[in-house]
């Protein structure tokens, strides 16, 4: 267990010093090449308009403000005059102010007893549909138990109140102080951005008194009618000073603070808070109280209609930023991956459709993808009179040899990587290897087995199909006959000094030497005609080779399990 753990540890520290790369395929084409830039450089393109456009070179910070008003107008209505301190009522809302459009007076009232208001439950027949004591949601005062009448036609209960009460009538229409619509209100407004130290107010400078806000001709006035409000709100004064209503006043600030590309402006919105259809309007009520010569207390009640304006100010500082830039922009560096994407989906769609029999996509394909198999369900053959290494996936159905297969890409070596010694000898081998393949040393005798599945009559029965290959796909010399098989894999000179460029130390003249010349031989064979190592596990050798080597280094016992390298 120490052992395996040190391994581990050892396999662990050997990670740390590897950078594992992606590999890619390249292809040499104008088109996908031009495909490439072009989809590139829209990419790119986006990526800088998107930067501009939503400013993402900038740091933002949120604005913070205070809010002064002050409405100025006079009106004559029913002989009477009405000026801003009676019109203006200070409110409780932050930012917000209150301009009186309609009013319903009760005057002269007096902590007395009288009848209550006719609605629907105050009205009485006797004196036991009053309880005393009893006060209703919408009575004026506490009721005393007893029924009076309120006119000559109804009797409602007597109640404990200001009197007379209040009547719960509608207001007037058109509106009292309707003429409100030519007020104008000053609004300044200061906001400061912490972030960058900065602050600025509404008001200009150089600001003409006599001026009104005018969404085209004067958009930065702080000075606003009353009416123009409305209208820019899309509704109607005449109609909303009846009841009243509550407005929105928005001051929206969006200010490049960068000194290059300077701007800072208000910009006004306007639009109506409360529901048009359900209970519209806005109401409250206040008293003005006075005292008697005779000591008692007497109060006016004033039903007050009109407008609320609630000014909401919102907005944002921006001012460049490199770390925001790189951020941002590294962010979005990622997008390059769609043009990689693209390009994969089009040359799939290619590949699916009717130019699949393109050699294009043929040859992408086993460029592109490079597939594992599980090596317990595959096998590798080689055949001297066929170029490339074949891959047979089992179960075998009929013999090794008659099985189709598909063809791997392989990238031939140099024998002497194989076999650590001889380079000379080797190299001069591998340039006359196409003329030794061809022309053998002697014709050979036939077999004197008749095999169905055997091309060069030097193979040997067998029953299992995973046994029965033979080194050529068509009739002719076998491999075993030719000059390289003789030196590279069969030549006790050449193995030695393999054997001993391994183990400098081995001894030659031992019994078993046969064993480890044999193994050898099988695996100069593979990387002869395989061309790597990574197919040595699954390497299938033919039978005659197999037996031509176990012919030339055999087992003192001569039992061999098969096909394997034994």
């Amino acid at each position: 267990s120490q052992e395996v753990l040190a391994m581990g540890v050892c396999s662990w520290l050997e990670s740390l010093t590897e950078y594992n790369s992606v590999k890619y395929v390249r292809i040499q084409s104008v088109t996908w090449g031009g495909v490439r830039c072009f989809l590139s450089a829209t990419v790119a393109l986006s990526i800088c308009c998107v930067v501009i456009i939503y400013r993402l070179h900038q740091e933002m910070d949120e604005v913070n403000s205070s809010i002064r008003t002050s409405v100025k107008g006079v009106a004559h209505t029913d002989n009477r005059i009405w000026d801003t301190a009676e019109y203006t009522i200070p409110m409780q809302a932050i930012n917000s102010f209150f301009v009186m459009t309609n009013i319903i007076k009760t005057e002269n009232q007096l902590e007395w007893m009288c009848p209550e208001y006719p609605f629907p439950k105050a009205i009485c027949s006797s004196d036991k549909s009053c309880e005393k004591g009893s006060v209703d949601i919408n009575s004026h005062g506490i009721q005393t138990g007893r029924c009076v009448y309120y006119n000559a036609t109804v009797k409602t209960c007597e109640v404990r109140a200001w009197c007379p009460v209040e009547s719960m009538e509608n207001p007037p229409d058109p509106a009292v102080l309707r003429r409100s619509e030519d007020f104008t209100v000053l609004i300044k407004n200061n906001i400061h951005f912490p972030k960058f130290n900065y602050t600025v107010l509404n008001v200009p400078q150089n600001l003409n008194t006599s001026c009104t806000y005018n969404k085209i001709t004067s958009p930065l006035c702080p000075i606003f009618r009353l009416g123009d409000i409305l209208q820019e709100a899309k509704e109607n004064f005449s109609e909303m000073a009846v009841k009243g209503g509550i407005i929105a006043i928005e001051i929206n600030w969006d200010c490049n603070l960068d000194r290059w590309f300077y701007d800072c402006h208000p910009e006004y919105g306007f639009r109506r808070l409360d529901d048009k259809k359900i209970k519209p309007g806005f109401q409250f009520r206040y008293a003005k109280y006075y005292k008697l010569p005779n000591g008692k207390e007497q109060r006016t009640l004033f039903k007050v209609y009109g407008i609320r304006f609630d000014v909401l100010v919102f907005g944002t500082g921006r001012k460049f930023n490199a770390i925001e830039l790189i951020k941002n922009v590294g962010s979005m560096m990622s997008y390059f991956g769609l043009v990689v994407t693209a390009i994969e989906m089009a040359i799939c769609v290619g590949n699916c459709s009717g130019c699949c029999k393109s050699p294009f996509y043929r040859l992408y394909d086993r460029k592109k993808f490079e597939t594992v198999l599980n090596p317990r369900q595959v096998m590798y053959v080689s055949y001297v009179d066929e170029p490339h290494v074949t891959l047979i996936k089992k179960p075998l159905k009929t013999s090794l040899q008659h099985t189709q297969g598909s063809i791997v890409e392989s990238d031939p070596v140099k024998f002497d990587d194989a076999g650590g010694c001889c380079p000379s000898e080797a190299k001069e081998n591998d340039d006359n290897e196409e003329y030794a393949l061809t022309h053998a040393l002697r014709p050979g005798a036939s077999s004197p087995y008749f095999l169905e599945w055997c091309r060069c009559g030097k193979c040997r029965p067998t029953q299992e199909f995973h046994e029965q290959l033979c080194c050529r796909r068509k009739e002719g010399p076998c491999i075993t006959t030719s000059q390289l098989f003789q030196e590279l894999v069969l030549s006790r000179h050449t193995l030695d000094k393999a054997l001993l460029y391994k183990d400098p130390f081995l001894d030659l003249t031992d019994d078993n030497i046969n064993n480890q010349l044999r193994h050898l031989a099988y695996k100069q064979y593979v990387h002869w005609r395989f061309g790597s190592f990574d197919l040595e596990d699954r390497a299938v050798v033919p039978s005659c080779c197999r037996w031509k080597i176990r012919d030339a280094y055999p087992k003192a016992d001569h039992d061999y399990t098969g096909f394997e390298m034994e």
